[in-house]
């Protein structure tokens, strides 16, 4: 007797969490993926569905639907879902083949990230009120962001035990709990430990955060939330005029490192990438920078 359906998806959720070690939060994204096709064929058919309705047909099916609803990006984000989902059945020998690996991933338009430029980022750096607690983990935070390229996501979650003051180096836990080991600079590494010395001991950590680098004044670590609303509000300071967020710093992080010589692969690994076509985005980057030198100095431009 064929196994339901029901029954797989809750096989696939422990998979996700056991196997593949996700983030709660990439495990309902992979979870509601699959349900939303489910519940596409369900709708379609006129029954639940069954193993021989998850076919390459159905899946185009379903991402026709979709293309009047979202955007291409998000398309193709959920086509990768369910190539993954169809790869855990492919896996524990519920289909033959996946579906999805032949079906052609919706075109995205590749937009150009929103970078600051050096000047910008000092200003943005310069507009945190010092002296006292919250100036000077602000200005940490802001720093360690910018030097080290991290996602506001692996800055929040920064611990005191992940920072090698000897060795010159932080270990950031990025996407899929994989660790990288990052550079740091000199200047970031006396921010940083001034910041731990002076002013971090002034906060007395809830149980549990006590390892935590950023902390609220209540003793919670600061949230990717505070940290957005801290850059907008900055920005709004030093009269930076560019709808910028907390990923702007890593972009211009990398943009920096191309624009004054760095190979893309170096860049790769210091953001953590898993695959180098994400890093090529900044290829484009420095291509504007190219393009603007052409036109103001070639007779032709």
């Amino acid at each position: 007797m064929e196994k339901p359906l029901e029954s797989i998806l809750t096989d696939y959720r422990h998979y996700l969490q056991l196997e593949k070690s996700l983030s709660p939060r990439s495990v309902e994204a992979y979870m509601q993926d699959a349900r939303q096709y489910l519940e596409f064929i369900a709708s379609r058919e006129g029954r639940a569905p069954v193993l021989s309705d998850l076919t390459r047909e159905s899946v185009q099916a379903f991402l026709y639907a979709l293309s009047g609803l979202v955007s291409a990006g998000t398309q193709a984000r959920i086509l990768s879902g369910l190539r993954n989902f169809f790869a855990f059945l492919v896996l524990e020998g519920f289909l033959d083949d996946n579906p999805a690996a032949v079906v052609d991933t919706p075109k995205l338009a590749r937009k150009i990230p929103l970078v600051l430029s050096v000047e910008e980022v000092d200003r943005l750096i310069r507009a945190v009120e010092l002296p006292g607690y919250k100036g000077e983990r602000d200005k940490a935070l802001l720093e360690v962001m910018y030097a080290c390229g991290l996602r506001v996501s692996e800055a929040v979650n920064l611990k005191k035990g992940d920072i090698f003051f000897d060795e010159g180096f932080i270990r950031v836990r990025g996407k899929g709990n994989k660790d990288r080991f990052v550079p740091m600079s000199d200047h970031t590494a006396e921010i940083l430990r001034t910041f731990l010395i002076h002013e971090h001991p002034k906060i007395k950590a809830l149980k549990g955060f006590e390892d935590y680098v950023f902390l609220t004044s209540r003793g919670k670590p600061l949230s990717r939330h505070m940290a957005f609303r801290l850059i907008k509000d900055l920005a709004s300071k030093a009269g930076i005029n560019k709808n910028i967020s907390p990923h702007t710093l890593r972009h211009s992080f990398a943009t920096h490192l191309l624009e004054n010589g760095a190979d893309l692969h170096s860049i790769q690994l210091l953001l953590g990438h898993e695959n180098i076509t994400t890093t090529e985005i900044y290829l484009h980057t420095g291509m504007r920078k190219i393009e603007e030198a052409l036109r103001q100095y070639h007779p032709r431009a």
